[in-house]
């Protein structure tokens, strides 16, 4: 409760005793609202931990490319305070599960990108595929503590234009801290639309450049595997790397781009920096 007091000796007096009188049920006021009084401000309840950093990668120019390409490698991610690191693989779509992060079955949406292929990032007028933004989703299952299976399913809205699946498992092994390592297979299927693009030859093209016509057909154009790594290493800051290999299959793998071009091992890795910090909850 507040008091308003005059001005004046006398007002000043009762104001100083009042106050000694309230000191001590002050403070143990101030103690039973806040338990957390003597914890450092980290380790308290609430908020959410964002993690922002970036670093380098490597991975072929194009799908089938034999050239590797140096790109920037963004890493974000958000969790709420308290809770572990979550179990991810680095080649996995950027989303969120919609039924919480410990649901051991779980769905949500799932974006990816992929850059454009230019005539000079082959070396032949095979036919320019532009930037490709694929949006969709993705069903994951936990067998087992740390043990996972993941489907995703996208659809292009630009570039190839194609539909493509992507299904993997992942062992995770946690370390001390935040740090996490995974590893495990890949198996990658896509649509007519998203093989014409990449491995077909029209018979404009192959005029042209001299290649063979080739008219592929849908479904599994690669097989690999994955590992990944996030190394605490304290004061917030962890160490992210991943490398990743694929095998082209079926007519990827015979496409006059790939066999004259490019090459049917496609490999890529990367590795980065980042920062955690909270945000919100109790100060």
């Amino acid at each position: 409760m507040n008091a308003r007091l005059t001005n004046g000796p006398r007002a000043a007096t009762i104001a100083a005793a009042l106050f000694a009188l309230s000191v001590p049920s002050i403070a143990a006021a101030q103690e039973e609202e806040d338990p957390y009084a003597h914890v450092s401000t980290s380790e308290r309840p609430g908020g959410w931990i964002v993690t922002i950093g970036a670093g380098a990668q490597a991975y072929p120019k194009y799908p089938g490319a034999d050239d590797l390409g140096i790109f920037p490698m963004p890493i974000v991610g958000f969790r709420r305070n308290g809770a572990p690191v979550p179990l991810e693989a680095p080649d996995e779509g950027f989303g969120f599960g919609l039924l919480g992060q410990d649901a051991p079955i779980n769905i949500g949406p799932a974006i990816n990108f992929q850059r454009r292929r230019r005539d000079e990032d082959v070396g032949a007028a095979v036919g320019e595929v532009g930037w490709t933004a694929e949006l969709g989703g993705f069903i994951e299952a936990f067998l087992g503590e740390n043990f996972r299976v993941r489907g995703e399913l996208r659809q292009a809205i630009s570039g190839h234009d194609g539909l493509v699946a992507d299904l993997g498992a992942d062992l995770f092994v946690r370390g001390d801290g935040d740090s996490v390592f995974s590893i495990g297979p890949r198996v990658r299927w896509a649509d007519n639309d998203y093989m014409d693009a990449y491995y077909g030859v029209t018979p404009a093209v192959a005029a042209g450049t001299g290649l063979a016509a080739f008219d592929p057909g849908s479904g599994i154009h690669a097989v690999g595997a994955t590992a990944g790594m996030r190394l605490g290493i304290g004061g917030g800051f962890a160490i992210h790397g991943y490398a990743r290999y694929d095998r082209l299959m079926n007519d990827a793998a015979d496409s006059p781009i790939v066999t004259g071009f490019g090459s049917r091992h496609q490999w890529g890795g990367g590795l980065g920096l980042s920062y955690s910090f909270r945000v919100g909850g109790r100060r």
